[in-house]
Formats: structure tokens, sequence, C-alpha cells
């Protein structure tokens, strides 16, 4: 009896604490297109996942090394985007895909500053591929500070890749 009481009552105490993992963002790794790949990276740098954020970039092409790209959100709290439609494109054995994106970043004591431009991008024809398999990843990516409200700062297209 008393060993049921003591389970009871730990069973009891787990179920009113509070569920921390849904405290935070739930993981999303996702890299079927370009859309959801954006989406990925902004959920890696909600979660201070920064390792994952840095390995979605191509050869981390403007990006720098790891240590100034984590520096980059040393301020950071959380990040907000809005990602608009991709038009994917078939060039050269590749399929490129520009994503326009608004994001609003949050710092720490409560500045907000909004950002908006386009990723784009890349896989190599996957049917082409030899092994060690590369995926879809960011091939490049150009965002510029906006003075316009985070709703309306998603640019309509982006530009084809060059």
């Amino acid at each position: 009896m008393k060993i049921l009481f003591t389970s009871l009552l730990v069973a009891t105490a787990a179920s009113s604490l509070p569920a921390l993992a849904q405290d935070q963002a739930s993981y999303l790794d996702d890299r079927s297109d370009g859309p959801a790949l954006v989406r990925s990276l902004y959920n890696a740098i909600n979660r201070k996942e920064y390792a994952r954020a840095y390995s979605y970039f191509d050869d981390r092409k403007g990006t720098g090394d790891y240590k100034s790209f984590i520096e980059g959100y040393a301020g950071t709290v959380d990040v907000q985007v809005i990602i608009g439609t991709a038009k994917p494109e078939g060039a050269a054995g590749s399929i490129y895909a520009p994503v326009p994106v608004a994001v609003k970043s949050t710092e720490k004591g409560g500045k907000e500053q909004v950002f908006a431009g386009c990723y784009v991008t890349r896989i190599v024809n996957p049917g082409i591929q030899e092994p060690p398999f590369a995926p879809l990843h960011i091939e490049s990516a150009a965002l510029k500070a906006v003075e316009l409200p985070f709703e309306k700062a998603l640019p309509a297209t982006c530009p084809p890749p060059s």
C-alpha cells in the first residue's frame, strides 16, 4: 500500500510540473524544399543550435567562420520569420529556389530589428549525385535591415539566382 501511494504521489507531482519541452520551439530539420530549409534555419537559431544552423549553408559561403557566426547571434533572444513563395528553377544539373523572407530579431533588452531579403537554396539533382550525398543547402543570402513593419517587410519576389 505504501509503494502504491508513493508511486501515485510521484506521478501526481510530475504531472503538475511545467512542461519544459513545450516552452522551447519544437525541433525542426526539414530540407524538403527552400522554404522548409529556411524555416529550419530559424528554428535552429531560436533553439540556440548554432552548429545546426551553420550547417545549412554551403561551404559556409557568406557566413564566415563558425565563431563569427555564433557571435552574430550573441545578443539575440528570439527571431521570427515570414517566408514567401519560392519559385524553383533548374540550371546545369541543379535546382535553385530563391526564397523571400522577412525576419524580426529581438535582442536582449527588447530592441527589435526587421530584415528583408532573399535566400537562395540549391540541390544538385539527386539522381546524378555520387556519394557522399549533398542535401539541399543555402547557397547564398542577401538580407538588409529595413524600416518597414515586420508584417509588411516580405519582398514580393526574389531575383533569379546568378
